[in-house]
């Protein structure tokens, strides 16, 4: 099923698969830097059936279908959503201590919102994960400025945001180039969060080096596990699907 919801003051586009949060446990799917429900493909849909399990898709405001940035984001973005959209988000569904998987800004997300009082998951699924800003980061959004204006990107995006595109790519860019943001660093919350964690990464991921995944599994300890994948880029639910699948059922039913 696919449906709106307004939270904090925004029209969000969702889409539920599988059972109720009465019935089974519930994954939330929070999307990347420049992603939308669209651009998850049928992965949470066969996930959640593989696992029995319910699951809660969204856009975030300015992605999607969902209602547009009327405004640029500040470089707390990722603190906003953590801090009051998803715990709005998840008590409007009536979920309880849901399993998150999120990927890149959406598994910053994840980890700010585990690690702070804003909700208690029962466990994170962090794919491409950042803690900080690394060079090799920001010189890839500076390469995608460039090819927004020069080639199909923005033809492709669109086909997610509609005429959500230009202002979305925009604020997006704007505020990980910024010089300030180069500061960002989500290491205090790490400390607390307690729930068992398992991060997945590309060794070819153009966006991050493995330093995000040493960072992590130093700070979490005993109740972190990851995997570097081969021939797999920033997207490991698409570069690596089957692997990736089954990766993420192991660790859900290892928490039984």
């Amino acid at each position: 099923m696919q449906d709106f919801v307004t939270v904090d003051g925004a029209r969000l586009e969702y889409a539920w698969h599988g059972p109720s949060p009465t019935d089974a446990p519930t994954m939330v799917f929070l999307h990347e830097g420049l992603g939308s429900i669209s651009q998850w493909r049928r992965f949470p849909a066969e996930l959640c059936s593989r696992l029995g399990c319910g699951g809660l898709v969204y856009s975030r405001c300015g992605y999607g279908k969902s209602d547009a940035w009327t405004a640029p984001r500040t470089t707390l973005f990722m603190h906003h959503e953590a801090l009051t959209v998803l715990p709005r988000l998840v008590d409007m569904f009536g979920i309880r201590r849901p399993i998150i998987v999120g990927h890149s800004d959406g598994a910053s997300i994840a980890l700010i919102y585990a690690g702070s009082d804003a909700g208690d998951p029962y466990a994170l699924i962090l794919e491409s994960p950042h803690v900080f800003v690394e060079d090799v980061t920001v010189n890839r959004i500076a390469e995608l400025r460039d090819l927004y204006r020069t080639s199909d990107l923005r033809t492709r995006l669109a086909r997610h945001h509609g005429t959500n595109v230009d202002a979305l790519f925009q604020y997006w860019t704007d505020v990980w180039l910024r010089h300030e943001f180069r500061a960002w660093n989500i290491e205090g919350y790490l400390p607390e969060v307690r729930c068992p964690t398992l991060i997945i990464q590309g060794k070819q991921d153009e966006y991050g080096t493995e330093r995000q995944v040493n960072t992590l599994l130093a700070a979490l300890g005993g109740r972190c596990e990851s995997i570097m994948l081969e021939r797999c880029g920033h997207s490991p639910h698409l570069d690596q699907r089957a692997t990736v699948e089954d990766l993420i059922v192991r660790f859900v039913r290892g928490l039984e």
